[in-house]
């Protein structure tokens, strides 16, 4: 869809807000808006016949709204229940963290007040709090926020800093007509994001479902089938057999040498971590280490072609990584390399059993009253594994490449979609509030207009 521009510009006289629209005004967000801070949260100021009362933190300020499903309670005095309560179509912006993310209050609670890690921003004179949303989703964008806050520090968006952002600013009626098309096309934008992303998490699971079939069941359909003894995994084909891990497979550890030691780093061996740990083949390292670093620490030379597992990572609570390694490494203390027997077993058939039955294996090697999450060695290396011929395996393993391969160009794409979509999405809040084009002639539908 193409938008016109505006008959006349001027020079806005912000460098990076370039030319507005000649009627625009472009002056100081404090002009059109109050800006407030929140109260510090100092429970001893506090005594046990107070009412603690509802408030917000910058966790429950999102993109798409307030999050009230985790509203803390706080003291607050008379004086400051004046001062910071909060009304409908005050503009909340998170003060640090991820600084200038911003909602609309829509008054869900019958009062709540906010911490010092929100702004408020409240209209002044019929200005339109939609529109300034929309700009501060822009200006967010377009960086100047985080070159406001200095982000090399920990950031901070000081009301200060909101009240001395400059803003363009068209008349009332025109900020309402902007922020009724931004809001009608927004709708329509993340509604296609939405199918994409809904498209995409239907590939994932059939992808998992085909790998999980064809690693337990085998790609004949119709093979006679036995009880495996395993109760989460069922029947396997009759001709396959069903061996403990730790029959056909070598198991290695591995350590961090001391950080304190300069000459155990910065070499050129790699060092494998759990956030190395996010692609199948491991050909490359975030850190490497030296020959004197390998010498003095618990860590070992694992040879290329084993299988390498996550074993103690706050990322176990939902997957299990794994992959495989084309070249030597080492390994920190929270991963494991498994080296196979290989008449028993090919690497990149327990790679695949391992993503296909990834939820069940989350739950059975589990490591219980770990402060941590990590897999129990014991459980991994006593795990029946149903093991189909070698040569069955190798077919298996590449029919399973096959389709992965298919699927994975159709997530893809759906990716690219995704990413192409909010980019329009983006591009088309910032032409908008900044004049590039004009949108007052557009046609919405009745509820918006």
């Amino acid at each position: 869809m193409s938008f016109p521009r505006y008959a006349a510009y001027k020079d806005s006289g912000v460098e990076w807000l370039g030319e507005v629209p000649q009627g625009w005004a472009v002056a100081p967000l404090k002009r059109s808006y109050s800006v407030s801070l929140g109260k510090m949260l100092q429970p001893e100021l506090s005594s046990p016949n107070d009412t603690f009362l509802p408030y917000l933190r910058a966790a429950n300020i999102q993109w798409a709204g307030v999050d009230i499903s985790d509203v803390k309670s706080m003291w607050f005095s008379e004086k400051e229940k004046q001062h910071l309560s909060l009304r409908k179509n005050d503009l909340l912006i998170s003060e640090g963290g991820d600084v200038g993310r911003s909602a609309i209050w829509h008054n869900e609670l019958e009062y709540c007040y906010f911490q010092n890690s929100i702004n408020r921003v409240r209209a002044k004179n019929n200005n339109v709090t939609k529109y300034l949303y929309y700009w501060i989703y822009a200006v967010k964008d377009k960086g100047y926020i985080d070159i406001l806050c200095n982000k090399s520090t920990i950031a901070h968006f000081t009301a200060e800093k909101v009240a001395a952002i400059p803003m363009p600013l068209p008349t009332t009626e025109e900020q309402t007509t902007i922020a009724a098309f931004l809001d009608c096309e927004t709708a329509k934008i993340d509604n296609l994001i939405n199918e994409q992303k809904k498209l995409i998490e239907l590939l994932k699971e059939k992808r998992q479902a085909v790998i999980s079939t064809a690693v337990t069941k085998g790609l004949n359909p119709h093979a006679p089938m036995k009880d495996s003894g395993v109760e989460w995994l069922g029947e396997v084909p009759e001709h396959w057999s069903v061996v403990p891990l730790k029959y056909f497979t070598n198991f290695s550890g591995g350590g961090t040498p001391s950080r304190d030691n300069l000459a155990y780093w910065n070499g050129d061996i790699p060092w494998v971590s759990p956030k190395d740990m996010k692609v199948e083949r491991i050909n490359n390292t975030e850190e490497y280490i030296t020959e004197h670093g390998l010498k003095n620490s618990s860590s070992s030379l694992i040879t290329s072609g084993q299988i390498l597992i996550v074993v103690r990572s706050g990322i176990l609570k939902h997957t299990i990584p794994v992959a495989i390694n084309d070249i030597p490494v080492t390994l920190n203390q929270d991963m494991k390399a498994l080296c196979f027997n290989k008449s028993f077993c090919i690497n990149s058939f327990f790679f695949r059993w391992v993503q296909g039955l990834n939820e069940v294996l989350l739950l059975a090697w589990a490591k219980q009253g770990a402060t941590v999450e990590s897999i129990e060695h014991n459980y991994l290396a006593e795990t029946l594994i149903p093991l189909p011929p070698i040569e069955e395996q190798s077919t298996i393993v590449a029919f399973l490449d096959q389709e992965t391969a298919k699927i994975d160009n159709l997530i893809q794409q759906a990716q690219k979609a995704t990413t192409l979509l909010q980019e329009r999405r983006t591009a088309l809040i910032s032409a908008a509030v900044t004049g590039k084009i004009d949108v007052r002639n557009k046609s919405l539908p009745a509820s918006l207009s």
